[in-house]
């Protein structure tokens, strides 16, 4: 799949009007989290990070978003979404049940872990949980499809797009304090955003983009 912004990085903005001193502050924090497990065991973290892979796969030809990594700095805060459904426990206790159960499931189905399924196995047994269609007892009363609509796969793909490699992907602006937005209409752009490349004028979009502040 060929570069849709190429050239651009949002960090570029780092140090430019855009961004003030909190903003810088709160990017590089994000930027700083270590690829290991803290809240999560080693064994859990594992399959946390072969669940992002299966949600939001990531392209090889750039630096990985570190999916796994985000989620467990979420939990060892213990930065709380302010909401939950009635069956659901608070987030620690929560994704320590869903990963239980789903292997259990797995290991019902399939005799062996998530993570040793195949992809395709592995997509049957997560859309079984988006359906709702899981009853082993590990869950604990805990609705599988609640698990995956406001817990696993809701923590994954904020923690995929909190991150400025993936705001890089769709060639978003990023964080708009101080400077903010000004052209807000349909097709609008402010002049410090970047410009898609399309048909075949990647080269002058990549010149435009380097000079992007």
């Amino acid at each position: 799949m060929p570069d849709r912004y190429p050239g651009y990085d949002i960090l570029s903005k780092r140090d430019t009007p855009s961004w003030n001193a909190i903003t810088r502050a709160v990017i590089e924090k994000r930027l700083s989290i270590e690829d290991k497990p803290n809240s999560f065991s080693a064994a859990e973290y594992e399959t946390v990070r072969l669940l992002a892979d299966r949600i939001v796969p990531q392209p090889v030809t750039r630096s990985q978003v570190p999916v796994a990594a985000l989620i467990d700095d979420k939990l060892r805060v213990d930065q709380q979404d302010g909401y939950r459904a009635p069956d659901m426990p608070r987030q620690r206790e929560a994704w320590r049940r869903g990963l239980q159960a789903l292997d259990a499931e797995s290991q019902a189905a399939h005799g062996a872990r998530f993570i040793e399924l195949t992809t395709s196995q592995q997509d049957a047994l997560l859309d079984r949980m988006h359906q709702g269609d899981m009853h082993h007892a590990a869950w604990e009363g805990m609705k599988p499809e609640n698990f995956w609509r406001q817990r696993m796969a809701h923590d994954i793909v904020l923690a995929y797009w909190s991150h400025p490699t993936a705001w890089n992907e769709i060639g978003w602006g990023g964080p708009a304090s101080p400077r903010g937005y000004v052209r807000m209409g349909y097709d609008e752009r402010d002049p410090w955003e970047p410009a898609e490349a399309v048909d075949g004028q990647e080269e002058k979009v990549l010149r435009r983009n380097r000079h992007v502040r």
